[in-house]
């Protein structure tokens, strides 16, 4: 099946899909842990039931997410030992730490908060369990911080000393955590893993209020999530724009590549769509919009932009990914950014709730997120190839001493054992989704905090039927 690849791409696809796998579950827990807190939040302090009924409604289905987050990294992360034992061999010092800190510092917060933030509720009361439940969601981006650092330190390395035997010895570890291209790369990942929350919820939230558009908690669901899209979209943007010029000056040959561009440019175009061929040296059937690619890297129409041929055929990274994956992430955030002003004109007309076109397309935009962390992450690292260290350790030089058929065959049970896991995993989830988001006199979970707010279920009910005004 995998007859000509070598051992080093296996190992790369490898870990492609284990990664892509991984990804998309600590992308959406990190924005849902924070919406559980903002959601019990606002339950402790309007005592309204709507937000504990949507707390206890996405606490099953972030816990789901965040354990299959877990187990996807654990495996992964053994392949740093398997396929890759010479990178670990010679990063090891400065990536182990990193990943240690991160187990110490954020892990081990997660899992000793999480039970409590889970089931806790009753047993610890509202302080308690807010405080567990403000932990997790703290939790999550400390360990973005640590997992963004190392890896951003595999882009822009710094802060090192090379060791008699090859290995990467730490000299300065403040310039190792915050190496240049770590702040905006932990900043746009965590606002993406928002907006992917945001665009889950509200493509729950829509789907709701296709069935029922009276139904009081997908109303508050789906505005929660166009608030968000509407607010943090221009942020995200904004940060990728800045994100893009840190990249234009420490990995000038990755900009080379997202854009397309073969030769130097002086008031270098645009390049919409195209086919990059690396073979041939040109983007065929490009295009193009002239000057705006360097009015958007350089802020200046007539700024340089350098081409792959500044760089000798080896030290280029392939362009035909990135440039492609870059455009599926930019032009996923122009429809988040449109449909978020979308929401908020008809919030303004005052039809946010009835525009069933807008909610058929919030439901369309559901896997946005997904897609565009994904499309980033195969942007940022297969533009920083051929390197694992950026200009230091070439990725042929980072791989264990394996057979291409040993890693073929493991390749292989994974793809099978992920796709039957965590297929089902995400069948589970989409199912809970699919629950209607009602009060349910018969629900453990309504009466006691309820009734602890003074109000009956009978009255929640009442609530629930009457139209009234939402966030």
């Amino acid at each position: 099946m995998f007859d000509g690849f070598s051992a080093e791409i296996l190992a790369r696809i490898q870990f492609a899909f284990t990664v892509s796998f991984h990804f998309i579950f600590p992308a959406f827990s990190i924005g849902t842990a924070s919406y559980l807190a903002i959601l019990n939040a606002l339950w402790l302090w309007k005592r309204d039931p709507v937000y504990l009924k949507l707390f206890e409604y996405w606490k099953p289905i972030f816990a789901i997410t965040f354990g299959m987050g877990v187990v996807s990294g654990i495996v992964m992360s053994y392949q740093f030992g398997t396929n890759w034992a010479v990178f670990s061999d010679k990063a090891g010092p400065v990536i182990g730490p990193l990943m240690g800190y991160e187990v110490l510092t954020a892990f081990f917060l997660e899992a000793g908060f999480l039970g409590i933030a889970l089931f806790g509720r009753k047993r610890v009361g509202d302080n308690l369990h807010m405080f567990a439940v403000g932990m997790v969601a703290i939790g999550t981006l400390i360990s973005a911080t640590w997992i963004l650092s190392a890896n951003s330190w595999m882009q822009t390395p710094q802060g090192h000393i090379m060791g008699e035997n090859g290995q990467f010895m730490p000299q300065d570890w403040w310039k190792i955590i915050f190496n240049p291209s770590f702040p905006y790369r932990l900043v746009h990942t965590v606002l993406a893993a928002f907006l992917t929350t945001a665009f889950g919820v509200g493509a729950v939230g829509a789907y709701h209020l296709l069935r029922d558009r009276t139904n009081r908690q997908a109303r508050v669901m789906f505005s929660m999530a166009m608030w968000m899209a509407a607010l943090v979209t221009p942020i995200q943007i904004f940060v990728g724009d800045l994100h893009g010029i840190n990249t234009l000056e420490h990995q000038p040959a990755k900009i080379a590549a997202m854009e397309g561009h073969y030769e130097t440019h002086r008031g270098a175009p645009l390049i919409l769509f195209g086919l990059p061929d690396d073979k041939a040296e040109v983007t065929r059937y490009a295009l193009e919009i002239p000057k705006l690619g360097s009015l958007i890297l350089t802020h200046s129409l007539d700024g340089e932009i350098k081409g792959l041929k500044e760089w000798d055929r080896n030290d280029r990274p392939p362009a035909l990914i990135p440039f492609i994956t870059f455009r599926v992430m930019v032009g996923i955030g122009m429809l988040m950014l449109g449909l978020g002003m979308w929401s908020l004109w008809a919030r303004y007309r005052r039809c946010l709730y009835d525009n069933r076109l807008l909610h058929r397309a919030a439901v369309c935009m559901g896997p946005s997120g997904f897609i565009a962390v994904l499309a980033g992450w195969y942007t940022t690292e297969v533009g920083r190839q051929p390197w694992t260290v950026y200009g230091l350790l070439r990725t042929s030089e980072s791989l264990s001493p394996v057979d291409a058929p040993a890693v073929g065959a493991s390749l292989l049970a994974f793809i099978v054992v992920y796709f039957i896991v965590f297929g089902a995993g995400v069948f589970y989830l989409l199912r809970l989704m699919h629950r209607t988001p009602i009060f349910d006199e018969d629900h453990e979970l309504d009466h006691a905090p309820v009734r602890a707010a003074g109000i009956t279920p009978g009255l929640a009910q009442e609530m629930h039927s009457g139209d009234r005004h939402d966030v």
